[in-house]
């Protein structure tokens, strides 16, 4: 019994696809910490991708635990054609040494990444947050409105649940 306590599991770094399908399988995650290896499992990746389980991305960390050769192959351009629904995040800014600003040039720089890659990635985070679901549409409408009065983009799917 989880109590209705939404969970993040870090999982499909260095234990590969496997602890991810535990993860998801067994302990209940609703959001998974960095899922490097998920594309070593395409059930799995289908699995995550029907039921719209965001993968949590921390390239910077991916990098520095060494769960990836080298940030060049890191798969996140690769989750984000296939659907997968993937965020931007530090994992821990005092050890990585890093911001969200970092990740988000770092994938502009190295995956050509844009704005409106960007927005979605917001977007998509605040899809997935642990809130209330009244309160999540609300802080997506801000963003919405906010991105469209800065930088002239409205994300096409906020509407919608």
């Amino acid at each position: 019994l989880n109590h209705n306590i939404n969970a993040t599991i870090h999982a499909g770094e260095a234990f590969g696809s496997s602890s991810i399908h535990q993860a998801v399988h067994y302990c209940g995650a609703h959001r998974i910490g960095h899922g490097t290896r998920l594309k070593e499992d395409k059930d799995l990746m289908q699995f995550i991708n029907d039921h719209r389980i965001p993968l949590e991305i921390c390239l910077t960390s991916n990098w520095q635990t060494r769960s990836i050769r080298s940030l060049k192959y890191h798969p996140i351009k690769y989750y984000y054609d296939q659907g997968i629904r993937v965020t931007l995040n530090t994992d821990n800014r005092l050890m990585s040494g890093t911001t969200l600003t970092d990740e988000f040039l770092l994938a502009r720089r190295l995956f050509g990444f844009g704005l409106y890659d960007f927005r979605e990635f917001t977007i998509i985070a605040m899809k997935s947050a642990f809130m209330h679901y009244d309160e999540r549409k609300i802080m997506i409408k801000n963003i919405a409105e906010e991105l469209e009065s800065e930088f002239g983009i409205m994300p096409e799917y906020v509407q919608q649940n």
